[in-house]
């Protein structure tokens, strides 16, 4: 899911504060690779230097593949279903346990990476989950399937805060934003285009045909990856130390708006993983009875988000953080509604208002925990893609149990309530923040 922005979820709201104290700024790394004396120390990338361009393309091909693999199966649900004679509940395993593996080992994998290389655990871990991704269209059973998927939303969980951390240290700052904006891209485009290729792919020539495409397609990403991507110049190894970044996490764990930030982006996901996860199951029976290609081709509207995410920003300068979020929800909750409708063009509504108000729901939480944590940021945003994550995951089983035991109805149900459960967050928060305020004020007068 999105990337759109399904799928990407925290890079939305990364800044070059929002990485590892343990990565300092590119000038204190220049001592990262022996060079001889005489040479002049290498300079941190920026647009229209050697090699900015090359890194832009080979983490624009690691988003796409990465996350067109992750939701692979997804517009192909109903079909699989078919294929291996299980319930829609059942099949939706193989989107849910990618995306819970992804949540699991995002931040072991990133703590990983702060030791090995930023290069280094971004190549393994493409070549695990593009390697696994062509072993997956030749599971001979539902449970074969299921682990496999598993296995590569673990090994994408690699990918996401070691570019981040990479393109922190490799680029200039005034150039950063820019850099992380087209990995974004890849991980928008790839998520949409995963979904629209299998569907293709699969109407021609069955559901295992569609994961192969998007397989092969991934590898040939893969193979430019690594033929473009330059070599790290500023990474210095960091030693392993669990203790402290579990006091760094559990010190977020304590924060209250971290944690209602956390809540947000889980729920958010909750409803995006629900509706995409079932919405083909929907369309394909009567009285819409739409092929897979056209079913795949419904994710384009992902496009949206790409536009909801970019402009959450100004509406944040508007209306505030908290009055973004009742926008975004109420924008969510009219499509979810509007979707309950029989007809076709009114279910797209339907589907362009969910996608708009979760994109920049997600957007405005995202940026809220790199401006909330003041200390290990990248755990912060690690810990939100775990929440996230496991949001999709949830969604993702639980509308396909409720769709399969009342229909679309139920699944708008399961949606509505997390919409209800984000409501009472930022109401909640609102309270907070007015308690506080006023125990601010009081003591200063007391003073």
């Amino acid at each position: 899911m999105p990337p759109a922005h399904t799928g990407a979820p925290v890079i939305a709201g990364a800044s070059p504060s929002s990485f590892p104290a343990s990565s300092p700024a590119p000038a204190s790394r220049s001592a990262a690779a022996p060079v001889p004396a005489n040479a002049p120390a290498p300079e941190a990338r920026e647009p229209g230097r050697p090699g900015y361009r090359r890194l832009s393309l080979a983490l624009f091909a690691a988003g796409l593949a990465t996350f067109a693999l992750l939701y692979s199966t997804q517009a192909l649900l109903p079909a699989i279903s078919e294929g291996f004679g299980v319930t829609a509940g059942q099949a939706s395993w193989t989107v849910s346990a990618a995306t819970g593996a992804l949540a699991l080992f995002v931040l072991p994998l990133s703590a990983l990476s702060e030791r090995f290389g930023r290069t280094r655990m971004m190549t393994w871990s493409m070549a695990v989950a593009v390697g696994v991704g062509l072993l997956v269209p030749f599971a001979p059973s539902l449970e074969w399937l299921v682990a496999l998927r598993a296995v590569q939303g673990a090994a994408i969980a690699g990918i996401p805060a070691s570019a981040m951390a990479y393109l922190a240290e490799e680029v200039k700052p005034k150039a950063l934003v820019g850099a992380i904006g087209l990995f974004v891209a890849g991980n928008s485009i790839g998520g949409m285009s995963g979904r629209l290729v299998t569907g293709w792919a699969a109407q021609l020539g069955g559901w295992r045909l569609g994961l192969l495409t998007v397989g092969l397609l991934s590898l040939l990403c893969a193979v430019a990856f690594r033929v473009l991507l330059p070599r790290a110049r500023f990474f210095r190894p960091a030693s392993l130390n669990p203790r402290a970044v579990g006091r760094t996490v559990r010190g977020h764990l304590r924060d209250p708006l971290l944690l209602r930030l956390y809540g947000i982006g889980a729920l958010f996901m909750t409803v995006f993983g629900a509706v995409y996860t079932v919405i083909g199951y929907r369309l394909v029976e009567e009285p819409f009875s739409l092929g897979q290609g056209v079913i795949g081709s419904i994710f384009l509207i992902y496009l949206v988000g790409t536009v909801s995410s970019a402009a959450a920003g100004r509406l944040v300068a508007r209306a505030g953080r908290r009055g973004a979020l009742y926008l975004a929800v109420t924008t969510t909750a009219l499509g979810l509604l509007l979707s309950l409708s029989d007809s076709l063009p009114a279910i797209l509504a339907g589907l362009v208002l969910i996608t708009a108000g979760f994109f920049a729901g997600h957007a405005v939480a995202s940026a809220a925990v790199s401006r909330t944590a003041k200390t290990g940021r990248a755990q912060a945003s690690a810990l939100y893609q775990s929440a996230y994550y496991l949001g999709s995951s949830a969604g993702g089983t639980l509308g396909a149990l409720a769709y399969h035991g009342a229909g679309w109805a139920a699944t708008v149900g399961i949606a509505l309530l997390a919409v209800l459960g984000v409501v009472s967050i930022t109401l909640y928060g609102s309270h907070a923040a007015r308690a506080e305020r006023r125990t601010m004020t009081a003591a200063a007068v007391a003073r």
